[in-house]
């Protein structure tokens, strides 16, 4: 009795050693549901606690005391806890590290010292961390570094330093760290680095400096042994001035950031040697232009930004080498307008920020408007958002709805095209160029491709229309139409012959006596010189034709004896709106004189449309919408044109469900007049059944030999493997009488195969 009660014993204190390491070592307020870990964090504890047994707190790799309030880290505090791998000590209080607290953690790799209020490391308190990995000591009151502090951390690969007080960075700081690779300095108070600072980190990957405040960049030698360096940050400093060759050695970087700065400018080769760098930041700073070559060593760049900063001017081949552009950003700029072609050869543009510039849409833009037609229109870039500034009567607008005959020529820079002229604080514009006129000449245009009504709503008026009109002619040569019809309001314009000299004139002016205005008989119009006289006594029969779910035909004719002043030349306008919607923006498509007819493309359907015809006679509107010549039209549901198609669709559906049901259908009656004739056939064979009966358990040779040649021959003339061809036998016959037995036997025999 005494020798089972005392193996008895043994057992549970076998038991219990064995059970250990999920309670014993666990210190008060801590949780330890992995036998190696440790977790206390959030606890409210004032201290590191002592594990309960030294032998088990040597098995311990994952020690958590964050967020608590420990003040002081002693020499005792991990001396039991000599395998740890992962110590946090993050938001805590800590101000204090003996030199030895970590003196036992020889295999510790990740520590975490964030978020404390840390002043100094003193000089031996990391010496003993040769396998040391991962170092946070972010977000602490560190102000400068006695000597080397992480000389002996030769395998650190990460280091966080950020959110301190450090104002300088000497040469030996960072001595030692011959792996390291992540290193963060940013949100400090750096004024001054060393050239030699990071002359040991070969192998570093990422550097970051922003926030802190330096003020130039000039020094050649500062980055030039960061070899490995692919991401260097030095955004939110107080950087005036980037010299030239500063960043020549950085060959594998590929991120630069400068953002939020105060540079007003870049030395010709600043950025000479950063041959691979994909994404380049200079926003926020105060640059105030781009000029040719600065750009060209950026030659696979992809991501550039120069958004809020002052530049006016761009080079027209600012970014004529930069094959691989994606991204580019000028946004909040003073940009007024830019170059044509200034991304002719940027083939992988796609998303461009001009918005929150001020930009003049005249003569200048037209380039830069077509291209970006053309790239929508390819689908190649996203949605650009040039707004226009001046002149006032386009303010507002955006550059894409903004026609040809709408940019006028604003500071001489068109100089084949008239100057503009001003009428009550706007300006107005010649709509007519050079370019537009030779492409009419070369060939007529039938049908005008139109955008759809995407875009902007309610920045154009009704009453504000574009005018530029050539002289009038004189009152004895004007017929019936009375001006006095129109809005005493309305300013008409008077131009000299000199295209350069423009006059306001009253329009009481053109109210001239009844017998002065017409000349001829049935009150016909002999010559016509401008825009009003023609929309009100010449352009008749608006209409719309072949309306569908997308496009619309507008067609009008002309008076046969309407005829223009000499020097005349005549275009038309179809103005076309969604009619009965809050916001209004109109689109407009200009045609040939010689065209009476337009196709506007790209509409919605279901939609109620208005469209206007009026005449550009001389390069000059008429500043009254032409309501007599308006019509409207509903386009048509999607559902009407593929009716058809619907139809056929349905009725191929209902054929091929309909050849399925028959091939079903005739695969299930053979097979069943299969299984008919094969009932008939065993029929004729009902004594092979009898004679393997289990009711006769002893035949003779005899007889075995005739049933089974009768067998075979049965079997061969048909298939296996049907349900109705097994021959069934009672299953007592070869079971005992045991039922338990029974039941082994049945399992046996169902998996037997």
């Amino acid at each position: 009795m005494a020798y089972l009660l005392y193996n008895f014993l043994l057992f549970g204190s076998g038991a219990l050693l064995f059970l250990a390491p999920a309670w014993a070592i666990c210190p008060e307020r801590c949780e330890c549901q992995h036998a190696q870990h440790i977790l206390c964090a959030n606890r409210g504890l004032r201290a590191v606690p002592k594990a309960p047994q030294v032998e088990r707190a040597a098995d311990v790799l994952v020690l958590g005391l964050a967020g608590n309030f420990i003040h002081n880290l002693s020499a005792f505090d991990f001396t039991r806890y000599g395998n740890l791998i992962r110590l946090n000590l993050q938001f805590n209080q800590i101000r204090n590290i003996h030199p030895k607290a970590f003196e036992k953690l020889s295999m510790l790799e990740e520590l975490y010292l964030g978020n404390n209020l840390i002043s100094t490391i003193q000089a031996g308190t990391l010496q003993s961390l040769k396998k040391l990995t991962i170092l946070y000591s972010n977000n602490n009151e560190i102000k400068e570094f006695v000597t080397d502090p992480f000389s002996h951390l030769k395998s650190l690969v990460k280091l966080r330093l950020d959110g301190n007080l450090i104002e300088f960075l000497k040469e030996p700081t960072f001595r030692g760290l011959t792996n390291l690779m992540f290193l963060h300095l940013e949100s400090n108070q750096l004024r001054h680095i060393d050239r030699d600072a990071f002359a040991r980190l070969g192998k570093l990957q990422f550097l970051n400096l922003s926030d802190n405040k330096q003020t130039e960049l000039r020094d050649i030698f500062l980055f030039s042994h960061l070899k490995s360096l692919t991401t260097l940050l030095i955004a939110g400093n107080q950087i005036k001035h980037v010299g030239n060759h500063v960043f020549q050695n950085l060959k594998r970087l590929t991120k630069l950031s400068l953002s939020r700065n105060r540079i007003s400018k870049l030395d010709e080769d600043a950025l000479k040697g950063l041959a691979r760098v994909k994404e380049f930041k200079v926003d926020g700073n105060e640059l105030t232009e781009i000029p040719a070559g600065l750009l060209d060593p950026l030659e696979r760049v992809e991501h550039l930004d120069f958004g809020d900063n002052r530049i006016s001017r761009v080079d027209p081949g600012a970014f004529g080498h930069l094959s691989h552009l994606k991204i580019l950003k000028l946004k909040n700029n003073r940009l007024m307008n830019l170059s044509g072609g200034i991304f002719a050869t940027n083939g992988a543009l796609f998303h461009v920020e001009l918005n929150g510039n001020n930009w003049t849409c005249d003569c200048r833009m037209e380039k830069l408007r077509s291209w970006m037609t053309h790239a929508h229109s390819q689908g190649k870039l996203l949605t650009v958002f040039v707004r226009c500034l001046n002149p006032p009567v386009l303010a507002g607008k955006y550059l894409d709805y903004v026609s040809d005959s709408q940019l006028g020529n604003m500071s001489g820079f068109c100089e084949s095209e008239p100057q503009p002229m001003e009428s009550r604080g706007e300006v107005v514009q010649s709509p007519v160029f050079k370019e537009e006129r030779e492409k009419r000449e070369g060939g007529k245009h039938g049908d005008v491709g139109v955008q759809g009504d995407e875009g902007e709503q309610g920045l154009v008026k009704k009453k504000k229309k574009l005018i530029s009109t050539r002289p009038r002619p004189t009152a004895g040569k004007t017929g019936n139409s009375s001006l006095s019809d129109f809005p005493t309001t309305t300013a008409m314009f008077l131009a000299g012959h000199n295209h350069s000299t423009f006059a306001w004139v009253p329009q009481e002016k053109f109210n001239l006596p009844l017998q002065d205005r017409a000349k001829h008989h049935d009150s016909r119009i002999e010559v016509i010189a401008d825009a009003c006289q023609f929309n009100h006594h010449s352009i008749l029969n608006v209409s719309v034709e072949d309306v569908t779910s997308s496009t619309a035909t507008v067609r009008w004719s002309t008076g046969p004896e309407a005829g223009l002043a000499h020097g005349k030349e005549l275009l038309f306008r179809v103005l076309f709106d969604r009619f009965g919607h809050a916001f209004r923006f109109p689109r407009y498509v200009y045609t040939d004189g010689s065209d009476r007819a337009v196709t506007l493309q790209e509409l919605r359907p279901d939609s109620t449309y208005i469209t206007c015809v009026e005449s550009v006679v001389g390069g000059a509107l008429c500043q009254v919408a032409p309501r007599d010549h308006c019509t409207g039209f509903v386009t048509l549901l999607p559902s009407v044109t593929s009716e058809v198609n619907l139809q056929l669709v349905t009725a191929a559906a209902l054929a091929a469900n309909a050849l399925l049901l028959l091939l079903v259908g005739g695969v299930w009656l053979g097979r069943a007049l299969k299984r008919r004739i094969r009932s008939r056939k065993s029929s004729s064979h009902a004594h092979v059944r009898h004679m393997y009966s289990t009711r006769h358990p002893f035949r003779s040779t005899v007889a075995t030999t005739c049933v089974s040649s009768e067998f075979s021959g049965y079997q061969s003339g048909r298939h296996l493997a049907e349900e109705g061809d097994l021959i069934q036998f009672p299953g007592d016959r070869f079971f005992d009488n045991s039922h338990a037995r029974r039941d082994d036997d049945v399992i046996m025999l169902r998996y037997s195969d």
